[in-house]
């Protein structure tokens, strides 16, 4: 294993002690064109301010900025936040400028996927990100919510909480949360990963995706892939993975020490996220039982699972009353379940249902910022009271991107206790084809996008 990941440094430690002109001003407007010059990824000319720019096609150039790609002439500036180096890899003109990519121009259904070859190569802007070649990637439910126009209005205030970005919108948008490839350069912060690392990593919802030729991530959430796994088995992992592991472990309390011999139900099991958590929860020593289709349940049994239970052979809850109760309850399903679940858990013990399916990006679309996050502040709460006077614990839980959460998912999976399950492998070209796989529902592990299969 690679030295201990050193901790983070704050991204924007180079602005603290400045601030860009009032709106008003000449000095504003100057910034804002400058600023936006400064995110090509081009080094050729030299920039002013005294900086002397690289030549086309290598790899670094230096000149007068303020960490985040923005050229000189920036008015008085502190001595701490000039000459910068700019960071760009480098290839032929045309390959440093544009790259293929899947994306979005609106939102709505499988037709508004369309393939580019000029979308902009992405620039390391902070000096805590890394660009990755995508060699696999891979697609998730929240892929097709979010080609739909899903959590649009929160992901939009977390792209740009300020509203400070000249464009008006989030478009083009590249879908995609799963990565597995190579570093191809590092911000001047990062040391734990180097150029030529065979890295993976689940990129947040609110950034660029993956299905393109290459991707920037923090350092912070990317990871050392399996060494035995290829690329197009470990896109499969990062996200469900995440998902799976901040919902046991860093929301439901579970880990490799208090686990055994507890008992756990994970509710649609046979799904992306089900499969990974079934893995985990057994590699941790627990009794699980699994929620799913007839047709999962040698997949189930396979992975690990101590009891299958058919939710089609007949009443779901009358099925699961006649087992004895459970430590843990982890829902991939929502709906009606909730109504019941809680009724299943070990009362007075610490016994606690955690669910994947929660209100909080719906009440922001329909109700706005503000007023979203209150009425799911009064949801959650009430929630957490009502079921905590009946002796359980109700919790919701989210995607977590999180590099060191991967360096241990890696070390559970190259010790053979996780596995990738794979449902189909697309080409790059066939993207639009593998979203309509993932919409019919029903899947037995992953969709992975082979994006080095270009045909």
């Amino acid at each position: 294993m690679a030295s201990p990941r050193p901790p983070p440094s704050p991204p924007l430690l180079l602005l603290s002690a400045w601030a860009p002109p009032s709106c008003g001003s000449p000095q504003r407007r100057h910034w804002r064109r400058q600023r936006g010059a400064g995110r090509a990824l081009g080094c050729g000319a030299k920039e002013e301010g005294g900086g002397a720019g690289s030549r086309p096609g290598t790899g670094t150039g230096t000149g007068t900025g303020i960490g985040i790609g923005t050229p000189g002439r920036m008015g008085r500036l502190p001595a701490v936040l000039v000459r910068v180096p700019v960071r760009c890899f480098g290839g032929s003109p045309r390959a440093r400028s544009a790259m293929p990519s899947w994306v979005i121009d609106r939102y709505g259904r499988n037709e508004v996927l369309r393939f580019s070859r000029e979308m902009a190569l992405p620039a390391i802007q902070f000096p805590n990100e890394v660009v990755v070649r995508v060699h696999a990637a891979s697609l998730n439910p929240i892929d097709l919510s979010m080609r739909s126009g899903y959590g649009a209005t929160a992901l939009n205030m977390k792209r740009d909480p300020l509203k400070i970005k000249s464009t008006e919108n989030e478009f083009p948008l590249t879908l995609g949360r799963d990565v597995s490839g190579v570093v191809m350069e590092c911000g001047l912060s990062v040391s734990y990963f180097k150029p030529g690392d065979e890295v993976w990593a689940a990129i947040p919802p609110w950034k660029q995706g993956t299905l393109s030729e290459f991707v920037v991530a923090s350092a912070n959430e990317v990871s050392f892939k399996p060494k035995c796994l290829s690329h197009t088995e470990a896109a499969s992992l990062p996200y469900v993975g995440l998902t799976a592991w901040s919902a046991i472990n860093k929301v439901g309390g579970l880990n490799q020490s208090n686990c055994s011999g507890k008992r756990v139900l994970i509710l649609g099991a046979s799904g992306g996220v089900g499969t990974f958590a079934v893995q985990l929860v057994k590699a941790w020593g627990a009794h699980v039982t699994a929620v799913c289709s007839h047709d999962a349940s040698t997949l189930m049994k396979k992975l690990g699972a101590d009891d299958v239970i058919d939710y089609k052979s007949g009443n779901l809850e009358e099925q699961l009353k006649t087992l004895p109760l459970f430590d843990f309850i982890l829902d991939n399903v929502g709906g009606s379940t909730e109504k019941w679940a809680l009724d299943l858990l070990k009362k007075w013990s610490g016994a606690t249902y955690v669910t994947l399916v929660t209100p909080f990006l719906i009440n922001m679309d329909k109700l706005g910022v503000a007023d979203g996050m209150l009425q799911t502040g009064v949801t959650i709460g009430s929630k957490t009271v009502k079921h905590l006077l009946k002796g359980v614990h109700y919790r919701w839980a989210f995607f977590m991107p999180s590099g060191p959460s991967l360096d241990e998912i890696a070390e559970l999976v190259d010790s053979g206790k996780i596995q990738p399950v794979i449902d189909q492998v697309f080409p790059f070209s066939e993207v639009p084809k593998a979203f309509l796989k993932l919409e019919e529902g029903h899947a037995r592990g992953k969709t992975v996008i082979d994006v080095v299969n270009k045909k």
